[in-house]
């Protein structure tokens, strides 16, 4: 059993890897939400990290991975 975990955190790391932006597609895949619901809840938050490159959002994707981890936990129940 702890060589199956071993392994799905190897992937997990490798995934997370092949990207180092997220543009908004991804970022909608990434947490199931969909754009306005992004934009209303955490978008504008002055701690989420978003650069704008020409008309497009890129997200750097281990900033934001652990943006939204914290988002999260802060959620009320």
């Amino acid at each position: 059993m702890d060589q199956i975990r071993k392994q799905i955190n190897e992937m997990v790391k490798e995934a997370d890897a092949e990207y180092i932006y997220w543009d908004a597609k991804e970022l909608m895949r990434r947490t199931c939400m969909s754009w306005n619901f992004i934009q209303e809840q955490f978008f504008f938050n002055p701690g989420f990290p978003k650069h704008k490159i020409g008309k497009k959002w890129y997200f750097p994707a281990r900033e934001t991975r652990s943006f939204l981890e914290d988002w999260i936990r802060k959620q009320p129940s």
